[in-house]
């Protein structure tokens, strides 16, 4: 099988079930910035300080390819077999967003986005994940999508943070704050 097969030459692609829609259309726009995502969440699986994090970043990894299912289906095609997304995937992540606050200094204030390569691209997946979870809500707008995706992607990006937080102080690098200039202040 080869695989390219030119039906998307005229820019339309195929929806499990095979209706047809515009590779600009926003359920593809959504499933598209969701394999996006799962990219950034495998560089940062490829990061060195994220070795004992692995297969939880691969089992992230794994729920990004069942919303990307999700949204790739047609809405009758949902009743059929998919793969599914539960809420202990989400209390998944917020169990190890609380191992994190709990080993963590307490933030106050933002902090800017860097300061070791590690952090930086998990900042671009926090935003990457952000956008993912906006597209979806402008795709549940107009079509049903299952409330536990955005649930999903909601705690995924929180997690993200976190995880930059985590990589930081692993990493023994500064959490630079952002100090906002405001005049008659400085």
């Amino acid at each position: 099988m080869k695989i390219y097969t030119k039906t998307g030459d005229k820019g339309t692609t195929s929806l499990i079930g095979g209706t047809r829609l515009s590779k600009a259309h926003i359920r593809i726009d959504a499933y598209g910035t969701v394999d996006e995502l799962n990219s950034y969440i495998g560089l940062l699986r490829d990061q060195p300080v994220n070795e004992n994090r692995r297969d939880l970043l691969k089992e992230i990894q794994d729920r990004l390819f069942t919303i990307g299912s999700h949204l790739a289906s047609e809405s009758d095609q949902t009743r059929r077999i998919l793969p599914d997304l539960t809420d202990s995937d989400i209390v998944l992540l917020e169990k190890e967003m609380d191992q994190i606050t709990a080993k963590i200094p307490t933030l106050r204030a933002f902090v800017l986005p860097g300061g070791h390569q590690s952090v930086s691209f998990g900042h671009i997946a926090r935003t990457v994940c952000r956008r993912a979870e906006r597209t979806v809500i402008a795709l549940e707008q107009d079509e049903e999508v299952e409330e536990i995706v955005i649930r999903y992607l909601n705690r995924l990006s929180d997690y993200l943070f976190m995880l930059c937080r985590a990589m930081t102080y692993e990493l023994e690098i500064e959490e630079v704050t952002w100090k906002p200039r405001v005049p008659g202040r400085e």
